[in-house]
């Protein structure tokens, strides 16, 4: 079987955790860009990537490389690549989204056209036409120009990653399936230890560490373009990568994962969600305002995504917000916490400069990920020691 590159884009700042994601699948990685990997495949890697991939925004086929610093030289440069190896008669194509950074070739409007005429001039010679109909399935093209090197992909996702199906609504300043993910992953937080989300809105972090509790892959319950790509990659595999998934799944798993927050309308939200996810009987959700943040046990993680004070009237509530949750994990014995915000004033209302902070960006906003870090629970043989 084939091989080729294939571009998975991340949220950026979270490149080594989509980074190890890969590896772990059981594949090379070629290149490591800023929000950007690239690793080699075929086409059941195309589908197990879509599967299987929790931090990942899509999984595209890297169609070509090269340098344009003209628009001559990029439409030169898209008519070279082999089309008709990726896009039948038939098929529908189209440029859904150029972005260019730091290149001569800035007007994503102009790339967007100037792609697409070219793709039609590559494929009338190659198929001998002069129309093409565009009735078949979809292959949608985007194209990324950074410092005037152009790489061209084939999504074969649709939908971003992010939308796994079990979120058809979310609560305010919702915070991505995908990015929840990766805040777990970051975290030393293991499915026999004890998890809380004290701001859990929609139910997003819960429900991702539920999944992974129950080994449950993100993406085998929606569908992907590529699934109508029989030129590419035959219907079966996509259904043996299901297949594969649902072998792993083990919803019997014991785990502690709670959910708390103080809009009893967003929780029964976070309830349906986590029905949706096949994760309900996993996790314990209950109206439970940040003052009242506790818990018998020790050596828990909380993972939570606060309040950021995005609108202007929401800024006054911040500081009080923070100091209570500083004041309460504070009480809470071995623990250790992980945050994401926006909010600058953060550790200091929280009350403790954290151990480590990681910047991220979510969307176009920059947050800082702020790890407060507990001792590590005494290995079981130890325990009648202490």
């Amino acid at each position: 079987m084939r091989t080729f590159p294939i571009v998975v884009p991340c949220h950026f700042g979270l490149e080594a955790v989509l980074k190890r994601e890969i590896i772990d699948l059981g594949y090379d990685i070629e290149r490591v860009e800023d929000g950007r990997i690239t690793f080699t495949g075929d086409a059941e890697a195309l589908c197990r990537a879509n599967v299987f991939l929790r931090t990942a925004e899509r999984v595209m086929i890297c169609a070509g490389r090269f340098k344009a610093y003209t628009f001559d030289e990029l439409f030169e440069g898209i008519k070279a690549i082999e089309w008709e190896q990726w896009i039948p008669k038939d098929g529908k194509f189209w440029v859904t989204k150029a972005t260019t950074v730091n290149s001569k070739l800035f007007s994503s409007s102009d790339i967007q056209s100037i792609v697409k005429k070219a793709m039609v001039e590559r494929l009338k010679s190659y198929y001998k036409i002069s129309w093409f109909e565009e009735t078949g399935s979809e292959y949608p093209i985007r194209i990324f120009n950074y410092k005037d090197e152009v790489t061209v992909c084939i999504d074969s996702s649709g939908d971003s990653l992010h939308k796994r199906g079990y979120r058809p609504v979310a609560g305010k300043a919702p915070i991505s399936e995908t990015l929840a993910a990766a805040l777990i992953m970051l975290s030393p937080w293991r499915k026999d230890r004890i998890l809380v989300d004290p701001f859990c809105g929609s139910g997003t972090i819960p429900i991702e560490a539920a999944m992974m509790a129950a080994n449950i892959a993100p993406g085998m319950n929606r569908s992907f373009t590529g699934e109508k790509w029989d030129n590419i990659v035959k219907r079966s595999m996509w259904y043996d990568c299901v297949d594969e998934a649902n072998d792993l799944v083990d919803t019997s798993v014991e785990t502690d994962i709670q959910g708390y927050d103080i809009d009893r309308d967003v929780l029964r939200t976070a309830r349906k969600n986590a029905e949706n996810a096949g994760v309900a009987g996993l996790i314990h959700f209950q109206e439970r305002p940040v003052r009242e943040l506790s818990h018998p046990k020790k050596y828990g993680f909380i993972i939570t995504n606060p309040p950021y004070g995005e609108r202007l009237e929401d800024k006054e509530t911040l500081p009080a917000i923070y100091s209570e949750f500083g004041r309460q994990f504070a009480a809470l014995d071995s623990w250790s916490a992980f945050m994401i915000t926006s909010y600058t004033e953060a550790e200091r209302y929280f009350g403790r400069k954290a151990d480590a902070n990681r910047k991220i960006y979510n969307g176009m906003l920059k947050t800082y990920y702020y790890q407060f870090l507990g001792p590590k629970p005494p290995r079981q043989g130890k325990q009648g020691k202490n």
